[in-house]
């Protein structure tokens, strides 16, 4: 589905997996078709919905009878690991992020089984990134075919000191485990020890005879401060958000917040490069604060959605990774509205992440890049009547230009690094 594949394998990409629909002779033109969609320019925000998001994240076209692990494998800060590293996966995962996988390729399929039965730990980057670790597992086989279905989770970050590949071809990385560093409360410098004693809530806000620069401090780096500005700025993205779903632990909220922003990789990766969840946090509060719109990521000129039109269909926010039967895995922002679209083919329910709707692909209007899909409801009175899912890896985030900039040249209102 990627716009990076080759127009051959486009097809495949981008289908949900209805290559075999069952159509007469006559309608298999008409699935190839391409419409120019207008629901979205008369359509509304639904007051109530009452789809259940907790279906999207069970992945339930994988099968309900797969193996569940429990427990998990946690390595020392620091420490050097040897883990394996699955190839073709282009998803730079984060902390806590679900990995859903279909892998067919034999060597693929021999490398889980090699580690499920060890620590059920793998990495999918190569060189900077997450480890995973597998929670449920299933083998089958189809038409002669073996097959291993996966749910991973995201658990430690790592960087890589040394990369080898076995005599079997599968990739060896000895990583470090990187820490989470923990800010101290940037008032205790401030705090004389004889008087913390009496005080109750040491480090509550400072008081208006505080100096304007500790109250700055407070503002800028503490931590109840800045995950709640965070939450105010996520519910504007979305205003069905609960705040119970969300992690009350500082360094898992913030990896949850990255993991919902749609990012190209090169921005996720300096947010994951970041050790502090206090500065991830304000990394990521300065992206929602200047985000306006999303566009196409080929043409860089065509505004797909708005940043109003994000909501939640999903337990783990407005963005989560799904795969398709061909093996591609996909990020997907749900979106109200989306314009500059043209959709391909005939809605589809077969193997559908959101079980009761139906999918159409879309592509972009002007450059023809594989955009996401429109989901309609295939159910009576089932709401949102109709969403978006739009692949974050054919998004750009839209950033206007601030007072004292000046235009450098084309792209130069895209976000980028």
């Amino acid at each position: 589905m990627a716009d990076e594949e080759a127009a051959g394998d486009n097809n495949i990409n981008d289908n949900m997996g209805n290559q075999l629909q069952l159509l007469p002779e006559n309608e298999e033109e008409e699935n190839n078709m391409e419409t120019e969609d207008r629901d979205s320019e008369n359509a509304e925000k639904p007051t109530i919905i009452n789809f259940d998001t907790s279906l999207p994240t069970s992945h339930a076209y994988l099968g309900s009878d797969m193996e569940e692990f429990h427990g998990r494998t946690v390595h020392d800060d620091d420490s050097c690991q040897t883990i394996p590293v699955l190839p073709h996966t282009a998803v730079m995962l984060l902390p806590g992020q679900t990995l859903p996988l279909q892998l067919f390729r034999p060597q693929e399929v021999s490398m889980m089984r090699t580690v499920i039965q060890r620590d059920r730990t793998f990495a999918s980057e190569p060189e900077f990134g997450t480890t995973a670790e597998i929670y449920a597992y299933r083998e089958e086989q189809e038409y002669g075919i073996e097959t291993v279905k996966v749910k991973a989770v995201g658990r430690q970050r790592f960087k890589v000191h040394e990369l080898r590949t076995q005599a079997d071809g599968i990739r060896q990385a000895k990583v470090q485990i990187l820490p989470e560093c923990v800010l101290p409360d940037p008032l205790s410098v401030v705090h004389l020890p004889a008087l913390s004693r009496l005080c109750m809530h040491p480090s509550s806000r400072p008081s208006g005879q505080s100096s304007q620069q500790a109250q700055c401090w407070w503002y800028t780096y503490r931590q109840e401060s800045l995950m709640n500005r965070v939450k105010k700025q996520l519910h504007e993205w979305d205003e069905n958000l609960k705040d119970d779903s969300l992690p009350t632990n500082v360094v898992d909220f913030s990896y949850r917040v990255a993991a919902c922003l749609p990012i190209d990789d090169a921005l996720r990766l300096q947010l994951l490069k970041i050790g502090s969840a206090i500065q991830r946090l304000r990394c990521e509060l300065d992206i929602m604060d200047r985000c306006t719109s999303l566009c196409c990521k080929q043409c860089q000129h065509t505004e797909i959605t708005t940043k109003k039109e994000i909501f939640s269909l999903s337990l783990y926010g407005p963005m989560a990774a799904y795969v398709n039967p061909h093996g591609y895995v996909h990020e997907t922002l749900t979106v109200y509205k989306a314009s500059n679209l043209n959709l391909i083919g005939r809605p589809s329910t077969m193997h559908s992440w959101f079980p009761g709707y139906a999918w159409t692909i879309a592509q972009c209007r002007n450059c023809g890049s594989h955009m996401g899909w429109k989901f309609t409801a295939a159910m009576k009175d089932l709401s949102p009547p109709r969403f978006w899912g739009l692949t974050r890896s054919a998004m750009l985030p839209r950033i206007p230009l601030g007072e004292g900039e000046e235009e450098a040249g084309e792209g130069s209102r895209l976000l980028c690094l």
